[in-house]
């Protein structure tokens, strides 16, 4: 399987280069000689062989620009989206790279024969047809190559073997996504516990092969590939046993927390004068990391206010015609270390509607909420005026979505690791919106989709949030 893996990434290191040179040359060809009637020609049409010349920059720049994104760091599961977006951002990288270095070749490398030809020169309406070229060549052959090897895996070829340590609740969880996601190319075989002994009909079909003492041997027997350990916290001395035990075995192991118990955020090794001290709060988004977030939401909160203004307009006119009351509704909410601000919304209930009930939440066919209103929570166009938050600086457009200090009160002595949503900015949409977690759903699932994202926050994990929120964000069945 290690040489399978190894072999896939060096075919898609060819791919990516082959098809990234096509890319650079098909560009060459689209922006010379079929759009030069629509983008004029200023500086002269460069000769081919000067772009043949750039092939061998343009195969190592590519994949470079990948392999910063982890894409040939192989693992099954990654999806669609997730390979789109590497794909996209990746391209980005190697064009913005691409562009960097000509500019420095020309400046400080090139000879004043070579400056006076524009020999290192390259258009930038080219660039920008490389790019999307690239996107769409190198996602399209992953999608190939993708395809080709589900099909080897719903055939049985090539599975990973899994063994999971745990038959309880959380164990059979595991066992339940691993089933319904066979297109994995994962094979569970079975259970390892102590609690069950005897019992050897398993969950699901799948068997009890033994007790967890028992897991080295058997991880060696059945040659498993993969060992998922699902033990609750009150086994914690048992589950360092058994990493002790399969630490004599070449298996890959994987635990799984419970994570409404033992969930934190990413753990950093720190140094205090030679002492190391362990961080369990650390978050990836601080420092420059928080600077480029920021510069996104600047960009798209301006954009977007610009570009909705009709839009915005409109909505305003419609709630000041349909019912009495200021168009905005105001409202302070809990954002970035515990701070209150002032949220800004389209007001979507009647004037004074928790004047008798104080803060409750909204349910199903509220009679607090105007007619209009309820088209308006039910598009989510109620929230357009946060993108004044966002530009303030008070919100973020990705992030935990923010709660009411009234709220806030009550779920941080009731749900473990709570206050750690505060850890960033609030957002217009974020990781549990897009799956599912909002409105009248679990609060657990929601905070635990909440520390996902802070703990794996990435450019890349933003703009998928953005793009599921316009696949998926609108008219969802829990916004009312």
């Amino acid at each position: 399987m290690v040489r399978h893996n190894r072999l896939l990434v060096v075919f898609h290191l060819i791919s990516d280069a082959v098809l990234g040179m096509s890319a650079f040359m098909i560009a060459y060809a689209i922006r010379f000689h079929l759009l030069e009637d629509l983008i004029p020609i200023s500086k002269g049409l460069p000769p081919v062989k000067q772009y043949i010349n750039l092939l061998p920059f343009v195969a190592v720049l590519v994949p470079f620009g990948f392999h910063l994104q982890g894409l040939y760091r192989l693992r099954r599961g990654r999806s669609r989206v997730d390979d789109f977006f590497a794909v996209f951002v990746g391209s980005i990288l190697a064009v913005v790279f691409g562009i960097g270095s000509m500019l420095y070749v020309q400046q400080y490398v090139a000879t004043d024969a070579q400056r006076d030809v524009g020999a290192f020169a390259v258009s930038q309406p080219a660039w920008a047809i490389f790019l999307v070229l690239n996107v769409v060549l190198t996602f399209s052959s992953r999608e190939l190559m993708r395809e080709v090897l589900e099909r080897r895996w719903r055939a049985g070829i090539g599975l990973k073997r899994i063994l999971i340590a745990g038959s309880g609740e959380l164990g059979r969880l595991i066992a339940d996504k691993i089933l319904e996601h066979r297109e994995l190319g994962y094979q569970i075989i079975g259970f390892v516990d102590d609690r069950a002994v005897g019992d050897h009909l398993g969950y699901r079909g799948l068997p009890l092969l033994g007790t967890i003492d028992e897991a080295g041997e058997i991880a060696a027997r059945e040659s498993i590939d993969h060992l998922y350990v699902a033990l609750p916290p009150e086994q914690h001395v048992r589950m360092l046993e058994l990493l002790d035990s399969t630490s004599r075995v070449m298996v890959d192991v994987k635990v799984v927390p419970d994570l409404l118990q033992v969930i934190a955020l990413r753990a950093r090794l720190e140094d205090l004068d030679g002492v190391p001290v362990i961080n369990i709060n650390d978050i990836p988004l601080q420092g420059l990391n928080s600077t480029i977030k920021r510069c996104v939401d600047i960009g798209i909160s301006s954009l977007g206010l610009c570009c909705l203004a009709l839009p915005i307009g409109f909505t305003a006119l419609l709630v000041r015609l349909t019912s009495r009351g200021p168009i905005f509704y105001r409202q302070e909410r809990m954002g970035l270390d515990g701070k209150s601000f002032s949220i800004v919304k389209f007001r979507s209930m009647y004037d004074d509607a928790e004047r008798e009930t104080g803060p409750v939440w909204t349910v199903p066919n509220d009679p607090r909420v105007t007619p209009f209103g309820r088209l308006l929570r039910r598009s989510n166009l109620d929230e357009l005026p946060q993108l004044w938050n966002v530009l303030r600086g008070d919100m973020s457009i990705v992030g935990p979505r923010p709660e009411r200090p009234h709220f806030v009160e009550q779920f941080k002595h009731r749900i473990p690791q709570y206050m750690l949503r505060h850890k960033v900015k609030a957002g217009l949409t974020g990781w549990a919106q897009v799956n599912g977690w909002r409105g009248n759903t679990p609060l657990e699932k929601r905070i635990e989709y909440d520390l996902y994202y802070i703990e794996n926050w990435s450019v890349r994990l933003d703009l998928k949030i953005m793009w599921l929120t316009l696949l998926r964000g609108f008219f969802h069945k829990h916004a009312y």
